[in-house]
């Protein structure tokens, strides 16, 4: 997952090829729901996993790698 500052968050999901789309672009209203997004994406984040995507929305932009379940893949491509 991308995600960058503009008006508002935009999370854009990627396949693994990192060029192919996954789904549709999601935006968010909040820093920390990027935060939430990203935790929700399978492995369990370690302290420093947290601080690097703090990081990235402090320089407004950055990207997380998602371990997504069958179930959790299946809905992000139905959101197209």
């Amino acid at each position: 997952m991308q995600f960058m500052l503009k008006d508002c968050w935009r999370c854009e999901f990627l396949e693994q090829d990192l060029k192919t789309s996954a789904g549709n672009p999601l935006t968010l209203a909040a820093p920390d729901k990027v935060i939430e997004l990203s935790r929700r994406g399978g492995d369990p984040m370690k302290l420093e996993d947290v601080q690097a995507i703090e990081y990235a929305i402090q320089m407004g932009r950055g990207s997380v790698w998602l371990y997504l379940t069958e179930d959790q893949y299946r809905k992000l491509k139905k959101i197209r």
